[in-house]
């Protein structure tokens, strides 16, 4: 379980201090290709303090990743908690009119803002654990409202876990999507993201391809269910 806490405030020295560190390490992330190779020298020598200063604040590079990673959990738990909110009426409506999930536009804001230290946190040479604590931030924060009205849950415990799967593949995606986008340079606006991450949850298979494909999916639970039992009768 990935803990969120609030950050603390800053008085303007230390938020000073501590944001030229958060971009020094940005920068030393991509000088270097490898997060492992930054060196709490190089990030202060490029934030123009002393190694003195940098320990009263961090006790080494390890402790001031931990430190940004935890502040935009924070901060995204919130945006996250907001969107969990929305009914599936209002993303229907949202749909049929090609616009963004109500709310889904300010974690893309945020990435815009955020996004010259985040990116390198989440490229191939920053911690590849940064994206996974954000999928189980997302996850806590929504499945007690996604499993709300869910048709299948007194199937079976097959059918159950559907819903846990349907969270992995739609969650794992969305912050796929988003890494994309900053990696690539956020050449798109905030408002084509969050139109196209809405759009995106609802694409069927070959809606892409001129070839829509409908399916039951009741109809796919009870015949994984009848699978099932078909499975543990020839054991």
């Amino acid at each position: 379980m990935v803990q969120v806490s609030e950050t603390p405030r800053l008085d303007r020295r230390t938020a000073r201090t501590r944001k030229a560190l958060r971009d020094a390490l940005a920068a030393e992330i991509v000088a270097t290709g490898d997060l492992g190779q930054v060196t709490v020298t190089a990030v202060a020598d490029r934030a123009g303090i002393t190694r003195r200063t940098f320990y009263s604040h961090y006790r080494d590079i390890a402790d001031l990743v931990s430190c940004i990673e935890e502040e935009a959990l924070c901060d995204l738990s919130q945006l996250v908690r907001e969107i969990a909110q929305v009914t599936l009426p209002e993303l229907e409506t949202a749909i049929n009119h090609f616009e963004p999930c109500p709310r889904s536009m300010e974690v893309f804001d945020y990435f815009l803002s955020e996004g010259s230290h985040l990116a390198p946190l989440l490229s191939e040479s920053g911690d590849p654990a940064f994206a996974e604590k954000i999928k189980s931030m997302v996850r806590e924060v929504v499945h007690a409202r996604a499993s709300e009205g869910f048709v299948l849950k007194d199937v079976s415990p097959v059918a159950v876990s559907m819903l846990d799967y349907y969270l992995t593949f739609v969650i794992s995606a969305e912050v796929g999507v988003v890494v994309r986008w900053l990696n690539t340079g956020m050449a798109e606006p905030p408002e084509i993201m969050a139109r196209m991450m809405t759009a995106l949850l609802f694409v069927r298979p070959g809606d892409l391809y001129g070839r829509p494909i409908d399916f039951d999916i009741p109809g796919m639970a009870a015949k994984a269910v009848a699978f099932k039992e078909e499975c543990s009768n020839v054991r």
